[in-house]
């Protein structure tokens, strides 16, 4: 029994009251007076459903997708072992050589980018590649932003080519049951048309401006991880082979446990070193939105504004107006909070509208710096360095490469109706 509904207020109602003020905080990325962020906001939405809905404690942590959550702990973990073995900053320096020739360098590192972004964390990709590449310019005296940028870019875009490049598409394809090969069959033609437009766009845009006029000096960052041959070589070993049993008819969360598992068993990494690198923000964030939107779902509302908009001529079924609405929605929102809400009012289970629904919210990550958490990680870690990337200097590259994107995706979802 809800012990805080009341006649005046069906629990119903109360449901869509606290999915549309979450959803709405979620936005505005904060609540006037407190020091929440996205993942609080999501939390507090959990809460309130909890305690507002009628629903049995059962009933609304049976909201919650464990395998998607599992799926992405084993992955934390997959990731967080080849950092502690120095991998991604022995990576970061290696592409650092390039740049004797600013365009190969950027290619370079735009590839290398997407390629580590398709099967671990692009969030983690970003934090460790954006201090090393930025002091790499700045010692040869190389404008770095439009560099800094094009790596954001190339994560959310290379994300978008496997079922396991972002936790928003691990959870798109767990949901939606889609297979790993199939998947990347779809995919991929849009996505290296989208890197390489990406690629064009950058280069002609900054390619005048790639000199620094008035010296800067370098800001001593954080040393590199020290580099560990061995563990790097099992990483990576461990890593190919969950990608290969991906192919094979086993739960995808189990085989990310297992590998988990034996990390977990090291006997050079300790337990709380690995976990502490674990992206555990993101986890409770997607439970909590797995409980706001699963309890919303029950209302039957979200039925309701999916009739009312395709009366007035908006429908998800539609593949051109999916991927246009996810791209709006994931800057409005947050990609990850426009995914869940959209997956509840899609059919996932439609291979095509869950492949559409991944690739543009994706895609759509690149439009302003808030539009991914890559994006905002790479202008961090800039500020770091005395780096200031303004929402100018990212828009000014952003909009034209998510547009073209965009373009690219749409054309695809043409060739293959």
């Amino acid at each position: 029994m809800n012990l805080f509904a009341t006649p005046a207020v069906p629990a119903s109602t109360a449901v869509l009251v606290i999915a549309v003020l979450t959803y709405l905080s979620i936005a505005a990325g904060r609540v006037p007076g407190l020091k929440l962020d996205r993942t609080g906001i999501a939390l507090l939405g959990a809460i309130a459903m909890m305690i507002f809905s009628g629903l049995p404690t059962s009933t609304v942590v049976g909201f919650i997708n464990w395998p998607t959550i599992l799926l992405l702990f084993g992955f934390f973990v997959l990731s967080a072992q080849l950092r502690l073995s120095g991998f991604f900053d022995n990576v970061a320096i290696g592409i650092s050589t390039q740049l004797k020739n600013p365009a190969r360098f950027l290619l370079v590192i735009m590839l290398v980018t997407a390629g580590l972004s398709a099967f671990l964390n692009h969030d983690i990709v970003c934090f460790v590649f954006a201090p090393v590449v930025a002091s790499a310019l700045l010692r040869r005296q190389l404008n770095p932003i439009p560099f800094l940028i094009a790596l954001a870019i190339a994560s959310n875009i290379g994300a978008a080519v496997t079922p396991i490049g972002n936790p928003q598409n691990m959870m798109i394809a767990q949901v939606g049951g889609l297979g790993f090969s199939q998947y990347l069959l779809w995919c991929t033609p849009p996505v290296l048309f989208a890197l390489g437009s990406a690629y064009a766009i950058i280069w002609i845009l900054s390619r005048n401006t790639l000199q620094l006029t008035v010296r800067t000096p370098v800001i001593v960052e954080l040393a590199p991880r020290p580099f560990n041959r061995l563990h790097t070589m099992k990483g990576l070993v461990i890593l190919g082979l969950v990608i290969a049993f991906f192919f094979a008819p086993v739960p995808k969360e189990i085989i990310a446990l297992t590998a988990a598992g034996i990390h977990l068993a090291s006997p050079k990494f300790r337990t709380e070193d690995l976990l502490r690198l674990v992206d555990w923000p993101i986890l409770v964030l997607f439970m909590g939105l797995f409980v706001v939107t699963g309890a919303f779902q029950m209302t039957g509302y979200g039925e309701q504004a999916v009739q009312w908009l395709a009366h007035i001529g908006l429908n998800f079924h539609s593949l051109p107006t999916l991927a246009l609405v996810t791209a709006i929605l994931s800057n409005l929102i947050n990609n990850s909070a426009a995914v869940m809400l959209l997956v509840k009012l899609t059919s996932v289970t439609h291979p095509p509208i869950a492949y559409v629904l991944a690739l543009a919210n994706s895609f759509g990550g690149s439009l302003i710096i808030l539009g991914s958490v890559s994006n905002i990680i790479v202008v961090q870690q800039a500020r770091k360095l005395g780096i200031q990337i303004s929402f100018r200097d990212f828009a000014r590259l952003g909009i034209p490469v998510t547009l073209a994107a965009l373009a690219g995706l749409l054309a695809w979802i043409a060739i293959i109706s």
